[in-house]
């Protein structure tokens, strides 16, 4: 190197260059020089080096290294070979020139912490791409920790920048966050509220990617796509994203269907509300017919038989309805539910099945329909419970029944001669 510099002062005295013009001359050729080595060691480092290791990447069988590859890891290091070569060289081209290779040693070492921190995100983002790959990733994310992890790093580099900046010791600066600390907790406070959250989350298994929640307060009613430090996104059923905090899944209350979808049964509870003026005792006519209903059949022939026993053994008066105990309409329809949805194909035989009656109203006496559909994807859930309520309408009036609803212009009309 000192030839070169030699060489390079003969050649501009050669050249007729004034002496106060050779030592800024030879400066400026220097920094050119520099700048066309990093240039060219970047150029041998992106379109060489880098080439070569995605051929190698490419052609392995392993999962991890193209996912290194697809987060721009190699990408981002190839970035350090330039500076690299200023930080190596810069002393014997610039030995003449000591504050700008102070200069460049502090561009440089400035540079080197941003870049390091660079891969160093890239580096995570592939560690969190190749552990979502495995199923564990739905129900223990880990996107909150390596943001976590992203940020106390960025807070490490910035250190290492002072001390460059600064001329100081790391050591200075990492002395000194005790006196902040107060500072640094108001300033991180939503980071460590989500960061505890997000642990309790996890620990918990309260949530996972794909659940299915609901959380009135934020207008949230659909699918977790997304759980990082900070919040949680949710994609609702009209196709919007809600983000909520995360540490409001822990301080505040939500619905999680995660329970539907692993018993795989969605629930169906509707009332129908029967008019109480259409609710009588069953003569043996109606009975009779009752008894031609498949469904029934058994139950009804069972319950006459029951009924007429019980009725002899007290001798009761038969003459008046009122007198012993009876069949009912309302009843009967009942039974004829709770058999229908028996043998419905469509409904979840191992989770309850039930019809009750609730206490009566205005609206007359709701009966409840209560039961899980064996296919919980939402467009066949409303099938079926579409398919059963029209059905069970349909049926009413044959118990001699009638459906209860508030009357309309319509229901005063005289109908057409």
């Amino acid at each position: 190197m000192e030839r070169f510099h030699v060489q390079l002062e003969q050649w501009m005295q050669n050249m007729g260059m004034a002496a106060e013009l050779m030592h800024p001359f030879k400066g400026v050729i220097f920094v050119i020089l520099l700048v066309l080595l990093s240039v060219f060691a970047n150029w041998v480092a992106r379109h060489i080096i880098l080439a070569i290791v995605s051929r190698i990447v490419r052609r392995s069988s392993t999962r991890w290294d193209d996912v290194l590859l697809e987060k721009k890891v190699f990408h981002r290091l190839s970035h350090l070979a330039p500076v690299m070569v200023i930080y190596w060289i810069a002393p014997a081209f610039m030995a003449d020139f000591p504050k700008m290779v102070t200069l460049a040693y502090d561009l440089t070492s400035l540079y080197i912490i941003f870049m390091i921190l660079i891969v160093f995100y890239a580096f995570l983002d592939a560690v969190g791409g190749i552990y979502n790959q495995y199923d564990l990733a739905r129900s223990r994310p880990i996107k909150g920790y390596l943001q976590a992890t992203k940020i106390l790093g960025g807070m490490v580099a910035a250190i290492f920048a002072f001390s460059v900046v600064f001329d100081k010791s790391p050591l200075y600066f990492f002395t000194g966050l005790g006196a902040v600390t107060a500072i640094l907790l108001l300033v991180f406070k939503d980071t460590i509220l989500g960061f505890v959250a997000g642990v309790q989350v996890t620990t918990n298994n309260l949530v996972q990617i794909g659940d299915w929640i609901e959380m009135p307060k934020y207008g949230a009613d659909g699918d977790v796509v997304d759980i990082s430090l900070h919040t949680v996104q949710v994609r609702n059923f009209d196709r919007t994203i809600t983000t909520i905090p995360t540490y409001a899944l822990v301080s505040d209350s939500f619905k999680n269907w995660r329970g539907m979808v692993q018993t795989g049964g969605r629930r169906i509870m509707r009332n129908i509300c029967i008019d109480i003026n259409s609710i009588r005792f069953c003569d043996e006519q109606t009975l009779d017919q009752y008894e031609k209903i498949l469904l029934i059949s058994d139950y009804v022939k069972r319950r006459r038989k029951e009924i007429a026993e019980f009725n002899q053994q007290q001798d009761f008066d038969l003459a008046l309805p009122v007198n012993g105990r009876r069949m009912t309409n309302i009843g009967t329809f009942r039974a004829y539910i709770s058999a229908y949805l028996e043998n419905h194909p469509k409904i979840h035989k191992e989770l309850i099945h039930m019809v009750r009656q609730m206490p009566p109203d205005e609206k007359g006496v709701p009966l409840q329909i209560y039961a899980f559909t064996n296919d919980i994807v939402w467009v066949n859930y409303e099938a079926i419970q579409a398919d059963i309520f029209d059905h069970i309408m349909a049926v009413v009036p044959f118990f001699g029944l009638r459906i209860f609803q508030f009357p309309s212009q319509v229901s005063f009309q005289l109908p057409p001669q």
